[in-house]
Parts: C-alpha cells; structure tokens; sequence
C-alpha cells in the first residue's frame, strides 16, 4: 500500500473541514514527508481532544484514537510533551462546537 506524505495528508484533511465550514489551523508544521499528525479539537468551551493515528497490526488496520480529552490547558500541555519526544509532528487545531472532526470518515484513516 502507498502512503500519502505527511504534507499532502494535511493538506487534504484542512481542504475536507473548509468545504464544511469548519475552521481548522496548522499549529505545527512537521517533517512534509514523514511527519506523525496530531488533531487537536477545541469545543470552545474550555474542553478540548486531542487524537493521533493509531495502527491495529493484528487487523492492519489504522484508525484515529483519543490521546487525551479534557481541559485545554490539559491537552495544550499534552501536546507539549509530544513535541519534546517528535519535534517532526504536525499539529492541526480544529475549532468547532458541535464537536465535528471528521477523523471518523472514510478516507481519513
């Protein structure tokens, strides 16, 4: 299977949510090719998820999971310490109240 670039992921991920409406920013700018992807969804009101890629090798399957949910602050500080360990990643922040991520729809595992 090919993999797309870390790049054309995000890129195609922002042009997906601006298409509903959905304000969605790069924080993060990671390694273009082989940069991990985080999501960071703020609800505005004071809660906030983050989510990253997950890999289920006895299905080989990928999906996206909750790394942490909870205060914003919680989750900016989260987001911190994954930086420390992967100064490559990108951070992408969705802003939506209703909560909608679109990580859930085909195409984006």
């Amino acid at each position: 299977m090919v993999r797309l670039t870390a790049r054309f992921w995000v890129d195609a991920y922002l042009a997906r949510l601006r298409a509903l409406d959905i304000p969605a920013y790069v924080v993060s700018h990671g390694d273009d090719t082989a940069g991990s992807v985080l999501v960071k969804l703020n609800t505005l009101n004071g809660q906030a998820q983050v989510f990253q890629r997950s890999y289920n090798m006895l299905e080989d399957t990928r999906h996206w999971a909750v790394l942490e949910d909870g205060e914003e602050a919680d989750i900016d500080a989260a987001i911190t310490r994954q930086r420390g360990f992967d100064p490559d990643i990108w951070v992408i922040e969705v802003e939506d109240r209703q909560g909608r991520h679109l990580l859930d729809t085909s195409g984006l595992t």
